[in-house]
Parts: structure tokens; sequence; C-alpha cells
């Protein structure tokens, strides 16, 4: 059973855990498409996370983003983007989200329930007037 899980016992009751992937491979559903566009991949991740932010690396405001949803018990998915994946963000998000009009999307942006609250500051001011936890809930990312 042991050599099933990938662990191996020597002596003085030392256990040691093989990570080396299987040489099989399979396909999962978190699985990316080396072929899908950014804009696409950005629309998918949206369509399966119920609260997602999309940031540049080392980005301070996307952890107080991240602070203030995981103090009221929100892990959210966090995506970092690419330069080039930074400017498909508005393409991706299309008409449905800007009303026709233009978009500027600032980073980080948050998505809860397939929506676009927008950066940091909207976030908060959501949070402030008392609707995001509701929000959270209706969108199945928190339970109250």
């Amino acid at each position: 059973m042991m050599q099933e899980l990938g662990l191996e016992r020597f002596s003085n009751d030392v256990v040691s855990l093989d990570l080396t992937p299987p040489s099989q491979t399979s396909s999962t559903s978190l699985s990316i498409d080396e072929e899908e566009s950014p804009e696409a991949k950005i629309r998918r991740l949206i369509s399966e996370h119920p609260v997602i932010i999309f940031s540049k690396s080392s980005c301070c405001m996307c952890h107080v983003m991240k602070r203030l949803l995981s103090t009221i018990g929100v892990i959210p998915t966090v995506i970092e983007l690419d330069d080039h994946e930074v400017s498909s963000l508005p393409l991706a998000l299309g008409e449905e989200y800007s009303g026709g009009g233009s978009l500027v999307v600032p980073l980080p942006a948050v998505f809860i329930g397939r929506e676009c609250v927008g950066g940091l500051e909207s976030l908060v001011a959501i949070h402030l007037s008392g609707h995001l936890v509701p929000k959270l809930v209706q969108v199945g990312a928190l339970w109250v």
C-alpha cells in the first residue's frame, strides 16, 4: 500500500515521499489549453470562479483585496496576468461589462459572480455600504 502512495519506508521509521509525477498524463478540468486566447482564458476563468481577482505580480492592492475578503471568510482565486494578458482583459469582457461604452478595467480587478466589481476602491465601497456579504452569499462564495 505504501508503494502505491509513493511512500517508501527506510530504517529508523523514516518515511520518504516520492513527489515525481506519474508517467501517465491525465486531463483535468484545471488544464489550460495552450491554443486558448488570453481573452477566452479570462472569460473561462471568470465563469468558473465565484470570486476571482486579476492582478499583476507583486501588486500590493491585490494583497489588500485578499485580506478584506479573507477577513469576511472568502478565499478568492487570484490570477496574475502577464503584460499581454493585461491588455486582453478589456477585450475579454467586451460590451457585456462596458454597457457599449469604452471599458477601463483597473488592476487589480475583482469579479464576484461573473460581475466586474472593479478595483479596490469599488470593493471597499460595496463592503462599507453593506452589500458585499449578501453578494458573496448570493454567488455561493460565503455561507452564513
